[in-house]
C-alpha cells in the first residue's frame, strides 16, 4: 500500500500581516539537509510495469527520489545528461545488449553515478561481464521491495551489496529447477558471495575484512 506525505504548512504568528521577518533557522536548515541527502535515481527498464513498480517503492522514501526513466540505451544516456543521477538502476538486458562501454559513457557525463544491474534467474552466468562492465551491485527482479531499498543505501554509502542468490534454491524440491545440474556458484556460500563482490568492487582484502569484522587471512582463503 503506497502511503503519500502530505506537506504541513507552519503555522506563523502575523501571517496575514506584511513582515520583514525570515523562517527560523531550524525549518532552513531541515529544508538543507533533505534536499542534500535526497539520492538521484534513473531507472533504465523496457517494462514500464517495473519500472513504474520501483518508483512507487521508492516515493514512499525520504531519501530516494525518482528522476527519470528510461527504456534503452540511447534514453538512458539522455536522461542521465539532463538530470545527472546519483545511481542506475538498469536492466539486465540493456547493459549486455547495448555497446560495451555504455556504462563507460554513462561515468564520463556522470562522474560518480553507480549503477546496479537487475537480473533474471540465470543472471549469474552473466555475472563476471556485468562485474567487468562496471557494475556495482545486482539483485533480482524477484527480490523483495526491502531489498531493493536497502541495496540501494548499501551501493550509495559504499557498502556491498552479496551477488543476489539463486532463486532455485528457495523453490520445493522436485520443482520446475530441480533437475538443473549444480554450478559452481551455487556452491559459494553467502559470506563468500559478499567477498567476491567486495573484490569485483575494488575493495582491499584489508577493507574486506575490517567491514566482514574476519580476518585478512580469511579473505585470502575465500
Amino acid at each position: 500500500m503506497r502511503i503519500e506525505s502530505s506537506s504541513l504548512t507552519p503555522n506563523v504568528p502575523g501571517a496575514g500581516q506584511r513582515s520583514s521577518s525570515r523562517p527560523t533557522p531550524n525549518v532552513q536548515a531541515k529544508k538543507h539537509s533533505n534536499s542534500q541527502e535526497s539520492v538521484k535515481i534513473l531507472i533504465a527498464d523496457r517494462e514500464g510495469v517495473f519500472r513504474l513498480g520501483l518508483k512507487k517503492l521508492f516515493s514512499v522514501e525520504d531519501d530516494l527520489r525518482v528522476v527519470a526513466q528510461a527504456e534503452n540505451p540511447s534514453q538512458l544516456l539522455a536522461m542521465a545528461k539532463s538530470f545527472k543521477p546519483d545511481l542506475l538502476i538498469v536492466q539486465q538486458q540493456i547493459v549486455l545488449d547495448g555497446c560495451e562501454d555504455l556504462l563507460q559513457q554513462l561515468r564520463r557525463q556522470v562522474p560518480g553515478c553507480r549503477a546496479i544491474v537487475t537480473g533474471t534467474q540465470s543472471m549469474e552466468d552473466a555475472t563476471g561481464k556485468l562485474l567487468s562492465r562496471g557494475v556495482a551491485g545486482i539483485i533480482s527482479r524477484s527480490a523483495s521491495p526491502e531489498t531493493f531499498i536497502e541495496g540501494v543505501r548499501k551501493i550509495i554509502t559504499g557498502d556491498p551489496i552479496p551477488l543476489s542468490e539463486p532463486e532455485s534454491r528457495e523453490m520445493e524440491p522436485g520443482g520446475a529447477d530441480a533437475a538443473r545440474p549444480q554450478r559452481p556458484v551455487d556452491t559459494l556460500t553467502r559470506r563468500e558471495r559478499t567477498v567476491i563482490s567486495c573484490l569485483a568492487q575494488g575493495w582491499r582484502n584489508r577493507e574486506i575484512a575490517q567491514h566482514l569484522t574476519i580476518t585478512e587471512q580469511t579473505v585470502k582463503n575465500h
